[in-house]
């Protein structure tokens, strides 16, 4: 039976939809504002969304624009309004919506609309080039591809660190309408392992950092292994810990997992996707948290793609809602960047102030910049050592060379 989730904040709208649409065989979910919807849609995946565009809280358009960023339309969507306009259904085709109704919604044109979007509807797995959310770059390209190839009858297990993108992974293998299973309290593998069996039955089960497991944990996870098949469920576990090397740990999971395994590229391996990815994280996070459109600025961009980003994709968008709710211009620049990474470059020197030096032989011209350098450097410090420091040069060696330049220092270190 196929699911229908109808997004309206009138009762009576929903009431009636939901009438005609059970009538007709579908299943029914209701939700009465954006907050609902958004609840609704990360718990699972209706066959196809009734959306209103005028809600109190959170318009269908920046629902329907979050879902899109989020790499959570996989579904077609048909918009409904009774104040709609072309530019309102313009709007949402070009975001991807399939129709728009205007309302009062009539009977027939409703069940047609609805016919066609099913009859066109293509399972989102066969949509999908690569993990959404991760980049779009060559080694992420090659990644997907090893996934797609990856066997569906033995357990797959993922080598990623921390913020890498297991999940995502995981999640481009389920197959929609399958069940999804992903749980988080791995105390339940030493108390009642088939539970979750039976959750993911026909599906996927996806457990991350199994590294982490007890003996008793251990055993649980070995009954998983031996009966997944008879559960017709497929199996797919992560870790950021060396299995073959990890004290304690059972040869019997480490030989089951290494059957097929595949590494996840840490982010600072595929720095050409931070740009979009943080972009695209920006964009989500402005419209999660209400704020108006905001982008990076291209010399911005180029300062985080820099970045090693030790947590991974998890950092970097921790890192960009941190920005969008600090930063109120709907452009952020290098600066704000840098000042929240906390990266300090040095003051830029004028040319115009060294123009004399060129009219200097080589060598007086050196010992001039070289008496510049050192003054400039003495005054923002603490004291010749401090200064020995920050210029790299050993405490004697800067002495000698004060003291050639005749450059005075005070009485307390000279």
């Amino acid at each position: 039976m196929s699911e229908v989730l109808v997004v309206d904040d009138e009762p009576g709208i929903r009431d009636v939809l939901q009438q005609i649409l059970e009538d007709e065989g579908y299943d029914v979910c209701l939700a009465e504002n954006g907050a609902q919807a958004r609840a609704a849609l990360l718990e699972r995946t209706p066959d196809l969304v009734l959306l209103d565009i005028w809600m109190p809280d959170l318009d269908g358009l920046s629902l329907l624009k979050e879902w899109v960023a989020q790499g959570r339309l996989k579904m077609p969507v048909i918009m409904m309004s009774g104040h709609g306009t072309i530019k309102h259904a313009m709007e949402a085709t070009r975001l991807g919506a399939f129709d728009f109704l205007e309302k009062p919604i009539s009977f027939r044109p409703l069940l047609e609309a609805i016919e066609r979007a099913m009859a066109v509807r293509v399972p989102p797995t066969a949509l999908l080039e690569r993990p959404e959310g991760l980049g779009s770059g060559e080694a992420i390209t090659g990644l997907a591809q090893r996934l797609r190839q990856a066997s569906t009858e033995v357990p797959l297990f993922l080598a990623a660190e921390p913020g890498a993108g297991s999940e995502i992974c995981a999640r481009f293998l389920h197959v929609e309408g399958t069940p999804w299973h992903a749980p988080t309290d791995l105390r339940v593998l030493s108390e009642s392992p088939i539970d979750w069996l039976q959750a993911a039955k026909g599906g996927l089960l996806f457990l991350a950092e199994i590294g982490t497991l007890t003996p008793m944990q251990q055993k649980g996870l070995q009954l998983i292994l031996a009966r997944s098949r008879e559960f017709g469920v497929r199996l797919v576990c992560a870790s950021c810990e060396n299995l073959a090397t990890k004290e304690g740990y059972s040869r019997e999971i480490y030989y089951a997992m290494t059957q097929s395994a595949l590494r996840v590229p840490p982010l600072r391996e595929h720095r050409e996707d931070i740009p979009e990815l943080a972009q695209t994280a920006l964009e989500a996070s402005a419209l999660r948290h209400g704020l108006e459109a905001k982008l990076f600025s291209e010399d911005a961009l180029k300062v985080l793609a820099e970045q090693n980003w030790p947590g991974n994709l998890d950092e970097l968008v921790s890192f960009v809602d941190g920005v969008a709710m600090a930063c109120a211009a709907s452009t952020i620049e290098q600066s704000e960047v840098e000042a929240r990474l906390g990266i300090k470059r040095a003051p830029e020197i004028a040319a115009s102030e060294f123009d004399h030096l060129f009219d200097l032989p080589f060598r007086e011209a050196r010992n001039a910049f070289e008496r510049l350098y050192l003054v400039a450097l003495l005054k923002r410090c603490k004291g010749v050592s401090q200064a020995a420091e920050v210029s790299g040069m050993e405490r004697t060696h800067l002495y000698r060379v004060l003291r050639k330049l005749g450059v005075r220092v005070g009485s307390e270190e000279s």
